[in-house]
């Protein structure tokens, strides 16, 4: 799919709480974003400072794996 093919489909079925930036992007890596379309830019919002270490940082993404193969989710009923 094109980028306007997935703003015309968040149009339709999305929350209009706010509209976005005219770009749907697909991958990201350090300080960079791709959109659809293979354009490349730098992520000056950082997901606002959520991701401030970067997209995909080998640390995180390590720290990640290892948590999920022992335990992915648990619930507020148990400590």
């Amino acid at each position: 799919m094109k980028s306007q093919d997935y703003i015309d489909r968040e149009d339709k079925y999305g929350a209009h709480n706010y509209h976005p930036l005219p770009v749907v992007l697909e991958k990201g890596q350090g300080v960079f974003v791709w959109d659809v379309e293979g354009k490349k830019y730098y992520d000056f919002l950082s997901a606002y400072s959520a991701v401030n270490q970067g997209h995909c940082h080998p640390k995180i993404i390590k720290a990640l794996r290892k948590q999920a193969k022992s335990l992915t989710l648990t619930s507020r009923a148990f400590y």
